[in-house]
């Protein structure tokens, strides 16, 4: 039977930029969500909304379904394989859900530990940022056994309006890279292009107006100032800058293209550049210099 809102509870690790406004979305739609993070007041701030607050992975051993949106591979390993890890502790026929952006042999492997043990494992990366995942209103790109899916399809659809199964474990993980590679060179090409309008004396209002109806037309263009906020928004909850996407998942992507043997040299590029240039910006934005 599938779970649904009020039956099942569902254990929630890592409550950063959007693993806090995710859980909010869970908790409104009437899911039992227990939350865990490495820094304590983070989850207790959560406690008010109707989150019970753990203290351990093991202390999700009961927890039907796993989510994590932890920062990185490690991380995401050390919750399910350490030694006080959530694998040791739990049962058959229960779910892991992985919404960190992870490489793609990570996801793969973890599936298969996890099959071993008779527990099921989506490799789902999300797309969307804070203001829709509080909204229920995610992009959710799925690598994994479509039965595994619809067994969690309730939560899912609490989490996300896009659903989108792209293949096998590891499928996920690769669709979030490429997704965050086409975003990101998008990004490094406007502050460039915002640069050379400026040099000319057109203000960057002028140009997104022109692209809006032009060819270079982009989410980017569309969401100016999305990037500064984020930035923002990561200083206030501490995340270190080597934890942001425009850091971590552009070497990610590197690394992801390196185990294929693939060049990409756009992207090797960005991974050494574009993270000082998305800082610089947000620190001038929250300047006033902007």
């Amino acid at each position: 039977m599938a779970a649904s809102p009020g039956t099942t509870a569902v254990g929630f690790v890592g409550l950063g930029n959007i693993g806090k406004p995710m859980v909010q979305a869970l908790l409104n739609a009437g899911w039992d969500v227990a939350v865990l993070d490495r820094v304590p007041d983070r989850a207790h701030e959560l406690s008010d909304a109707g989150a019970s607050v753990a203290k351990s992975p093991a202390d999700l051993a009961d927890c039907e379904i796993l989510v994590l949106a932890v920062p990185d591979d490690a991380a995401v390993e050390s919750v399910l394989e350490g030694p006080d890890g959530w694998l040791e502790q739990s049962e058959e026929g229960r779910t892991v859900i992985v919404h960190s952006t992870v490489l793609p042999e990570t996801a793969a492997r973890l599936s298969q530990v996890c099959a071993d043990r008779g527990v099921g494992l989506l490799d789902a990366p999300v797309s969307g940022g804070a203001d829709r995942a509080e909204k229920g209103d995610l992009t959710i790109m799925i690598g994994g056994d479509p039965k595994v899916v619809e067994r969690v399809r309730p939560l899912l659809d609490s989490e996300g309006s896009q659903v989108l199964v792209v293949g096998a474990a590891g499928a996920g993980a690769a669709t979030k890279l490429a997704n965050q590679l086409m975003m990101l060179s998008a990004l490094a090409g406007a502050h460039e292009a915002l640069d050379l309008a400026a040099a000319h004396g057109v203000a960057a209002e002028k140009v997104f107006e022109v692209v809006a109806s032009s060819t270079g037309d982009s989410w980017v263009s569309r969401n100016w100032g999305f990037f500064d906020r984020t930035s923002a928004a990561y200083d206030a909850a501490g995340t270190p800058p080597s934890e942001r996407p425009w850091s971590k998942d552009l070497f990610e992507v590197v690394a992801a293209a390196r185990a294929a043997d693939l060049r990409v040299p756009v992207a090797g590029l960005l991974a050494q550049t574009l993270a000082d240039r998305v800082e610089a910006h947000a620190a001038a934005a929250r300047d006033g210099r902007r």
